[in-house]
C-alpha cells in the first residue's frame, strides 16, 4: 500500500513547514490532496515535487519560473523528470522517517521535561510539528536519542540548545559540499548520478570528521582534569 500523509506529516519529510505546503498548494504548485471526509492525504507524489521545489529553489529558480515548468511538463510527467532532477530530488539524503504520537506519548519519551517551553523550542527548531490533536515529530532517530540524552541526566533545554547549534553548523557544512559539487562535479555529471555517488562519501566524511573531533575534545578534557 502507497505511504500517505496528512498534511503536518508531509511538511516533516519534506523538510518545510505546514504553512509553506499550504503555500504552496495555494498557488496550485502542489496537486490537491485526496480527500476522506475532512482529511486531506498526501502522497509519495506530493512529497517528490515538495523536494523537487525546494531543489530548484536551491538553484536559483523563482516560484513563478518553477509554476512554468510545472505548467510545461509533459503528458503529466512531473518537471523533476523533465529537468533530470527525480532521482536526486524524490531521494531524501536523510532517510529520516517522521514519527506520529500522542502528547502522552511524547511525554512519555521526556517525563516531566515536555513542557510548554520545550514543546515550542522545539517546534520552532523544526523538530516537531502539530497535526490536530497529534504531534509529528521529523525524525524516529532524533527523537530517541535525544529521550536518551534526557535520560542520562542532561536537560531537554539544553538538548533542543544544543540541536539549534549543530543545526546551524550542520546548514553551512551541506552548502560547503554542494558548492564543491556545484564547482568540480555537477558541470560535467547528471545530478542524480553525483548525488548517487557523493552520498556515501560525504557520510564517511561527515562521521570520521566527527569521530576525530570527538577525540581531540576528549583529551584537551583529560589534559585539563
Amino acid at each position: 500500500m502507497a505511504t500517505e500523509y496528512r498534511m503536518e506529516e508531509l511538511a516533516a519529510a519534506a523538510g518545510i513547514p505546514p504553512r509553506t505546503v499550504r503555500f504552496y498548494r495555494e498557488r496550485k504548485l502542489l496537486p490537491p490532496p485526496r480527500r476522506e471526509g475532512r482529511i486531506a492525504w498526501y502522497d509519495e507524489h506530493h512529497l517528490a515535487r515538495l523536494r523537487t521545489i525546494t531543489g530548484l529553489l536551491a538553484r536559483g529558480h523563482t516560484l513563478g519560473g518553477i509554476a512554468e515548468l510545472l505548467a510545461a511538463a509533459e503528458s503529466g510527467r512531473d518537471v523533476a523528470e523533465v529537468l533530470g532532477l527525480d532521482a536526486a530530488l524524490a531521494t531524501p539524503w536523510s532517510e529520516e522517517s517522521p514519527v506520529r504520537l500522542t502528547p502522552e506519548a511524547l511525554a512519555d519519551y521526556y517525563a516531566d521535561q515536555a513542557t510548554a517551553d520545550n514543546l515550542a523550542t522545539a517546534l520552532d527548531i523544526g523538530y516537531l510539528a502539530v497535526d490536530g490533536d497529534d504531534v509529528v515529530h521529523v525524525s524516529r532517530r532524533l527523537l530517541e536519542a535525544s529521550s536518551a540524552l534526557v535520560r542520562e541526566g542532561i536537560p531537554l533545554a539544553d538538548v533542543l540548545a544544543a540541536g539549534r547549534a549543530m543545526r546551524t553548523r550542520l546548514d553551512s557544512l551541506a552548502a560547503l559540499f554542494i558548492d564543491l559539487a556545484r564547482t568540480h562535479v555537477l558541470p560535467d555529471t547528471d545530478l542524480g548520478e553525483a548525488i548517487a555517488r557523493l552520498r556515501p562519501l560525504v557520510r564517511d566524511i561527515v562521521e570520521a570528521e566527527l569521530a576525530l573531533a570527538m577525540d581531540r575534545a576528549l583529551r584537551d578534557e583529560l589534559d585539563r582534569a
